[in-house]
């Protein structure tokens, strides 16, 4: 059963002056789409993401992280939690199983230190459901495919890493750990 894919990182320090700066981090490392003509939402939260946002943007493409920061720093508190629902381009199958390189959809967000919500991480990323990154046996060259997700994955994991520093997880909806998933699947269990 396909699972919503999320990569959480906590970081150090991290403190409503610098919450900003390490947001305009993600946004300049994460690879936006090339493809899409959606426009990127951001929508600014306070206190909890159950209550609607305080401010909601549309940015048209290409997404310009300066004019993001811009717009969000007028609404910026400890209890605000910013995110952009973009897009990044993976290999999905189409409607007659043919792999085609799409925009598939992402959420960027950082929490204020006094945000509230589940695992008081900092930043998550949510890539939507795990199967664009899982063999689909039932599609042909869905090995290749997948691999070349998984490495669009892990090389935004290591440039995230790079720009952020800090603990990070990377995580399906049930809690369990993707790695561990992807592993057991490979194996054939």
């Amino acid at each position: 059963m396909a699972d919503q894919l999320y990569l959480s990182y906590w970081l150090e320090r991290f403190r409503e002056q610098n919450m900003l700066r390490r947001y305009e981090k993600l946004l300049r490392t994460f690879p936006f789409s090339r493809l899409s003509t959606q426009g990127s939402v951001l929508r600014i939260y306070a206190v909890d993401q159950t209550l609607p946002p305080v401010f909601e943007r549309i940015f048209e493409p290409p997404v310009d992280p300066g004019s993001v920061i811009s717009s969000a720093g007028e609404f910026l508190n400890a209890d605000t939690a910013l995110e952009l629902e973009s897009q990044w381009d993976l290999w999905q199958p189409d409607d007659k199983g043919e792999w085609k390189l799409s925009p598939s959809r992402a959420s960027l967000i950082c929490y204020g230190p006094e945000f509230t919500h589940e695992l008081d991480e900092n930043i998550r990323i949510e890539f939507g459901m795990d199967a664009n990154f899982l063999p689909q046996p039932e599609l042909p060259n869905h090995l290749r495919m997948a691999q070349s997700n998984i490495r669009s994955l892990l090389k935004l994991t290591h440039d995230l890493d790079d720009a952020l520093g800090g603990e990070r997880r990377l995580w399906s909806e049930s809690g369990e750990n993707f790695a561990e998933k992807l592993q057991r699947i490979i194996a054939g269990e």
